[in-house]
């Protein structure tokens, strides 16, 4: 039902609107495993995935129907810059969407205070920011830790740059074989990274509730960036799955694929910049 209150053509139109949206599935999503599983011993352990999968339930009749609608206009287009003009309403729907997610799953995270909400993304934010040592990064970043203390030692800029470019490049593979396997499970690594976010935000932030808005326009300046191209990269994906399935005409055929390798190209272009961002600009700005 609520897929059809907002169709994809309309979400083209008002883009913005998919904030609304993804507020509303991330908030539905968090509440529900958390009154759901949050008693249940061996399931609490792994809130922070099953956030994520009600995340995607919620979110995959309007994804499948917006990537549907999208598809339509692959096979009318070609070359890399007509590609993205003609997708880009779509992919900045898309973006309103996963802003609506961060903030959503940022407010409930500090509201109800519940650290095995998101274990996962935690140690995955350490796992990028403290390879060294996850253990204790993990346990200053908690709810209770976040509140009171803050890791030291961390890598070196070049060491980060690295490390935050090869977890990038990892999720856009990931993105890409999504989104060529079933275009609409790119949704998955949307939501898992509004997660992440939504907990490098609360870390920010030492939980504290008056700074969210802070937090989350700090970790936008690169999260949009990575975002964007994890969507170029979804597209690329979905150009080539078509290609595949409506293989008529081989000289278009390998023009299509032409087109899809530059979009992966300009994809790891962004993402270089991204991570330049995170690591050099972001911290001189907060």
């Amino acid at each position: 039902m609520l897929e059809m209150l907002l169709n994809p053509r309309k979400a083209e139109r008002h883009p913005w609107e998919m904030l609304l949206l993804g507020l509303f599935y991330g908030s539905m999503a968090l509440l529900l495993v958390n009154w759901i599983f949050s008693s249940d011993a061996v399931l609490s352990k792994y809130s922070g995935i099953l956030v994520v999968t009600f995340t995607v339930m919620f979110s995959l009749p309007f994804m499948y129907y917006l990537i549907k609608t999208e598809e339509k206009k692959q096979e009318e287009y070609n070359g890399m810059l007509r590609v993205l003009k003609e997708h880009s309403r779509a992919l900045l729907a898309l973006l309103w969407f996963f802003l609506g997610l961060v903030i959503a799953f940022s407010f409930w995270n500090v509201v109800l205070g519940e650290n095995q909400l998101f274990d996962a993304q935690i140690r995955t934010y350490c796992l990028i920011n403290n390879p060294e040592n996850i253990d204790k990064c993990v346990a200053d970043y908690s709810i209770e830790g976040g509140k009171t203390s803050k890791t030291t030692g961390f890598i070196s800029s070049g060491e980060r740059v690295l490390s935050i470019f090869s977890n990038n490049i990892y999720v856009l593979i990931f993105t890409l074989v999504f989104s060529l396997i079933f275009g609409a499970g790119a949704i998955f690594i949307l939501a898992w990274n509004a997660s992440v976010i939504a907990v490098a935000v609360g870390v920010f932030t030492k939980y504290n509730l008056v700074e969210l808005p802070i937090g989350v326009a700090r970790y936008m300046i690169h999260g949009f960036p990575e975002i964007a191209s994890y969507f170029i990269g979804a597209l690329a994906g979905g150009i080539i799955s078509i290609a595949i399935i409506k293989r008529k005409d081989s000289e278009k055929f390998w023009s299509t694929i032409k087109d899809s390798l530059s979009l992966v190209i300009l994809a790891i272009i962004i993402l270089i910049i991204a991570a330049l961002i995170e690591v050099f600009i972001t911290p001189s700005l907060f």
